[in-house]
């Protein structure tokens, strides 16, 4: 399927120029495209779980230089500063040790970016993100965040490195002056409520000072001018003596300019979610831009609140009947152009009529992605950034010009990917046996039609969470894999997904195990129904929660499924309560999860009912288990424990087990070579019990 294969180009020495740059910043390693011909049986995970070769670009506040992550001739992300006049490229930082992560405009001259280490395995990563500064012409370089908890020696003074616990609060650097806002964590823990120390720190001095507000501040809002103006706090109060703590409460400050004094707008109960909205941005008149669900709302719409008087907007300023709305709010210096927003896919409204025509021009160009537009945040400056992205396609990066009206391609996230060869994704509607809707992704074979009713063998790929946004109209690896490999691939979004409004939610509470379970039950039937499934060959696969419910499936549902893939999954709900090592906060623990998922006394007899170990011993079914060693959201004593109590079972095949622990690893693998291991692996074991109906 063609995207854009020609677009206009820069007549003579421009053009030149143009291809030079973009051949220098949109890829630096050499590889292999994905063979149309390649055998099903024998494509190889590596041809997709590759380094992503250019990740990321930012317009500079004033629309003269753009700012671009890609990976280097070393395969570590560097950060390169294009001059868009010239069209002459800087690398302004490259390290064969580490890679960059982070990147924000200070202001038109300087950069600021923090680092990471993206293959390391979790339980051998012992150094924090650190924070550097730099012109766009790679001068002025300077550390300003320490990376380990012994200070780095790298010619700065390191009596200015700020602690390693320092981090960037967010993307709004004010994008004037040389300063940054960070956020250091003081007396806080993974395990309980703490507080923070917000600082202004000076990119090119390294000095900080520090902004007072509030004790118990989570969240910050700073004004045009940089006045702070709105907080959002969060705190645990004492508990008395004897007694278990309360729960949690938060509440929204507001302050005028010029005054001391904050003042409420909100109180919100944080672990319902209760009164709560998302703040996206406070606007130039003193408006907020508000995610909320107001007047009884199943869904979550876009609003303005004007925290001076409390008046809401009369009507929302974008909401949608199927998906909560929860807005980016894209704006420049004067004024707000736009909401950027997910519902199936990425989508934007605007607000401003030049940039709607301008969209409206582009998706002509470019029709078959999503695409994003970025314009400079003052000035007059021409160019437009353009994220083109869609379920075949991985992001291609263009500028336009819109004086010249001239496209330039940069460079692509994945430029050895060939549109044409990938599985299409589609968005389907369906019933679950209660009435509640159950949006469904489904993922055939490219070739595959289903109106054909090929009945495939069918991979139910379960998200993790369980409480996250589902999958979007995306390229996905790990899909196009199992798609390239002959595979249907099944992603229910059930009951407890977010984006899709309160009732669906809320139908999730303490239905681990059970409607949770009938949802995807109920998909696969659809399925089946569809022609889509064969339904003899049919597998469960998932992670984490995704990895819970592919056990639970084969208990609850053993004459559906032929085999399971679960990895780092939860095998024991009792466990999420008792185990010490786990990163689940006290709070949480003792105040989110007995409304969620079950109350560890009142419970009990539930919570041991729906866990997979309980039933362990009666599971006949090929197995694939995965665990990292080092995971602390669902510690390996949930493997051990469940290969153990299925090594014992009477009657069970002795090789119908599979089981991989990745050293080092967590939740999740890290390292590339154990994500492609555990793809092979998978795969092998997928054809080995799909290949044929019994």
């Amino acid at each position: 399927m063609p995207l854009l294969d020609e677009l206009n180009p820069a007549p003579g020495l421009q053009r030149r120029q143009l291809l030079s740059a973009a051949a220098f910043l949109s890829l630096t390693l050499p590889v292999p495209g994905l063979a149309a011909e390649e055998a099903v049986g024998s494509v190889d995970a590596a041809r997709f779980i590759r380094p992503a070769q250019m990740t990321g670009a930012a317009l500079s506040p004033d629309g003269q230089r753009l700012a671009l992550r890609t990976t280097g001739p070393h395969g570590r992300w560097m950060l390169s500063v294009l001059q868009l006049d010239t069209m002459k490229p800087t690398v302004v930082y490259s390290s064969d040790g580490a890679d960059v992560g982070r990147f924000l405009w200070v202001n038109a001259e300087r950069l600021v970016f923090d680092v990471q280490d993206r293959e390391t395995p979790e339980g051998r990563l012992d150094a924090g993100p650190g924070l550097f500064a730099v012109d766009h012409d790679g001068g002025r370089f300077r550390q300003l965040v320490e990376r380990q908890r012994v200070l780095a020696r790298n010619g700065n003074d390191s009596q200015n490195l700020q602690a390693w616990n320092t981090f960037l609060l967010h993307g709004d650097t004010q994008r004037r002056g040389d300063e940054v806002l960070v956020v250091r964590p003081e007396a806080f823990s993974d395990k309980e409520l703490g507080h923070f120390k917000l600082l202004r720190l000076n990119t090119v001095t390294g000095r900080s000072t520090e902004v007072a507000s509030p004790l118990h501040a989570q969240s910050w809002w700073f004004d045009a001018a940089g006045n702070l103006r709105l907080l959002r706090t969060l705190e645990a109060p004492a508990a008395a003596a004897g007694e278990r703590p309360p729960a949690p409460r938060g509440r929204y400050l507001w302050r005028e300019v010029g005054s001391d004094a904050w003042r409420p707008i909100a109180e919100f109960n944080p672990i319902t979610g209760e009164g709560d909205f998302r703040v996206r941005h406070l606007g130039a008149d003193g408006k907020l831009y508000v995610s909320a669900r107001r007047l009884g709302a199943d869904k979550m719409a876009c609003w303005l609140l004007d925290p001076a008087t409390g008046q809401w907007s009369e009507a929302p300023l974008a909401e949608h009947a199927q998906f909560d709305i929860d807005a980016e709010v894209i704006a420049r210096q004067d004024r707000v152009l736009g909401l950027r927003f997910n519902i199936d896919a990425e989508v934007t409204q605007w607000m401003d009529a030049d940039m709607q025509a301008l969209q409206a021009q582009v998706d002509k160009v470019l029709p078959r992605t999503a695409n994003r537009l970025s314009v400079p945040w003052s000035g007059d400056a021409p160019w437009v950034l353009i994220e083109a992205s869609a379920d075949i396609q991985p992001t291609l990066y263009f500028l336009y010009n819109r004086q010249t009206r001239k496209y330039t391609r940069l460079g692509s996230e994945r430029p050895d990917v060939e549109a044409k060869q990938m599985a299409s994704m589609d968005l389907h509607r369906l019933k679950a046996r209660d009435g509640l809707e159950l949006p469904a992704w489904l993922t055939l074979p490219k070739g595959k039609s289903l109106a054909d009713k090929p009945r495939l063998p069918l991979v139910v790929l379960i998200h993790g969470g369980p409480w996250v946004r589902g999958p979007a109209w995306v390229w996905d690896p790990y899909v196009q894999f199992l798609a390239a490999r002959g595979y249907a691939v099944l992603q229910p979004q059930f009951r407890g997904t977010l984006g899709l409004g309160f009732k669906h939610e809320r139908a999730s509470w303490k239905q681990w195990g059970q409607a949770m379970q009938d949802d995807i039950s109920d998909a696969t039937r659809w399925a089946i129904e569809q022609g889509v499934a064969d339904p003899a060959r049919i597998a469960l696969m998932g992670a984490s929660y995704g990895g819970y419910s592919a056990l639970m499936g084969l208990v609850r549902e053993p004459a559906l499924y032929r085999c399971a893939v679960a990895w780092v999954g939860v095998t024991d709900l009792n466990l999420l309560y008792s185990v010490s090592w786990s990163d689940t906060s006290d709070a949480i623990k003792q105040h989110g999860m007995p409304l969620l998922l079950g109350d560890p006394v009142k419970d009990a007899a539930m919570l041991r009912a729906q866990s997979p170990l309980s039933h362990a011993a009666a599971i006949r079914h090929p197995l694939l288990l995965a665990y990292g060693e080092k995971d602390r959201r669902v510690p390996l004593i949930h493997g051990e424990a469940f290969r153990k109590a299925l090594q014992g079972a009477p009657g069970r095949a002795p090789d119908s087990l599979e089981w991989q622990v990745y050293a080092d690893e967590g939740h999740g693998w890290r390292a590339p070579a154990n994500d492609i291991d555990f793809w092979n692996r998978s795969a092998r074991f997928l054809d080995r019990h799909l290949s044929a109906s019994p």
